[in-house]
């Protein structure tokens, strides 16, 4: 790959360019969930394929990840970022052209799974490695904003596409608007000087990541903070479709549409928790928004398809309370780092959070499968698998003990 050398930026520059860049290259992000409740009928496939092919965008994220955003460590992070964008762009054409079932859907997801593994994390890592500890938090805030609000355009964007032009022109426009995050960041952001000399250690060596109690005490608390997170934008639109069909009701706001204002609004929580941590206490914020996730997620199955108002508020209120802790989380586990093993550990932490990410839809799928099939009990029993993964992940946190940070609040 070619170098791209710009002229010198300031950090609050560089901030503003990589989150305007992040949210041209996740705006395919969730093509494919909402695109799913066509696509499993068109297709013929069932619960299970379709949270396979959900889970595992997730999955190669989980996988590519510690090797792409520890190189960051040695190698200039906007490269590997650079790299990441490009798979993306790769990823999204494969499945404007060739996906026609499972297995070509699975691949090309695949691919985007790569893709985003060398583009989430190596942003953030792009900024982390400017901004100093008190800008750091609200840098997190700032690239989580950015994430989120592509995640949340990323329904409404496929829905608008897929009824004016075909499913297809879903991820032609991705593939599209991921080049253009390519070039903002290739000819916008400066490189990084070469370090004078590497770091200590050996460079895929995670031990003293897995050592540090206080990051990993985050990793775990991320690692189901993203199995819900992404259940419920994997799962979310086929569930308020299928509620909308059950009670009859002519939905007053398309599905896409309403897990865009879930996305939106989890957004908005994201940066407000991040503030709210710094007032509150950080350990104390995460604490309380996973005893509210595991309540929410107890309910929401069962309850949801009472109408599709009551689907929508809930879908909404639970969105609001996953993010609630969601920049909190990954800057814990950055102020937690060792020094010259920030890359290794945000490889971590983002690997174990998209395990999650990967098994949450997953097993979503599978137990609505084995419940039947679409039904009260079987979104009740399959939200409810959320809950518990949330409460063991909430013991964990509490058992390590993560250490204090600068600016969280004594006691917090």
């Amino acid at each position: 790959m070619p170098p791209f050398a710009a002229g010198p930026v300031s950090p609050r520059r560089l901030v503003a360019i990589v989150c305007a860049a992040q949210v041209l290259a996740q705006i395919g992000a969730y093509a494919w969930p909402a695109l799913v409740p066509g696509r499993m009928e068109a297709w013929g496939i069932d619960n299970a394929d379709a949270g396979w092919i959900t889970g595992l965008f997730y999955l190669a994220y989980a996988v590519a990840v510690p090797v792409l955003v520890t190189l960051t460590d040695r190698v200039d992070p906007k490269r590997v970022y650079l790299f990441g964008v490009a798979v993306t762009v790769v990823g999204h054409l494969v499945f404007a052209t060739l996906a026609d079932g499972f297995w070509s859907a699975a691949f090309a997801r695949v691919l985007a799974g790569v893709g985003w593994a060398g583009t989430y994390m190596t942003g953030l890592k792009l900024l982390a490695d400017r901004v100093d500890d008190r800008l750091m938090s609200r840098a997190v805030a700032g690239h989580a904003l950015s994430i989120g609000l592509a995640g949340a355009a990323s329904f409404l964007f496929a829905g608008v596409l897929d009824d004016l032009f075909g499913w297809r022109s879903v991820f032609w426009g991705s593939a599209a608007c991921a080049a253009a995050a390519w070039l903002t960041v290739a000819l916008a952001a400066p490189a990084q000087p070469a370090r004078s000399e590497p770091p200590a250690g050996r460079l895929f060596d995670f031990m003293p990541v897995l050592r540090n109690r206080s990051a990993m005490a985050y990793a775990i608390a991320y690692c189901v903070h993203t199995w819900e997170m992404n259940t419920l934008r994997g799962w979310g639109v086929a569930f308020l479709v299928w509620v909308a069909a059950t009670t009859g009701e002519e939905p007053w706001l398309p599905a896409t549409a309403a897990i865009t204002l879930v996305g939106l609004a989890g957004t908005w929580a994201s940066v407000a928790g991040n503030e709210a941590s710094i007032r509150l206490g950080r350990q104390r914020l995460v604490r309380a928004a996973m005893l509210a996730s595991a309540v929410c997620a107890a309910g929401i199955g069962f309850l949801g398809p009472v109408s599709y108002s009551v689907a929508v508020a809930l879908v909404l209120v639970y969105g609001v309370v996953i993010w609630l802790d969601s920049s909190s989380l990954t800057a814990g586990a950055a102020g937690s780092a060792l020094p010259g093993r920030r890359g290794a550990t945000l490889a971590v932490h983002s690997m174990l959070g998209y395990a999650g990410g990967f098994a949450g839809p997953l097993i979503m799928g599978v137990v609505l499968d084995l419940a039947g099939g679409m039904s009260t009990l079987g979104w009740g029993l399959a939200f409810l698998h959320v809950a518990a993964a949330m409460l063991v992940g909430r013991v964990a946190f509490a058992m390590l003990r993560p250490r204090a940070l600068p600016g969280d609040r004594p006691g917090g």
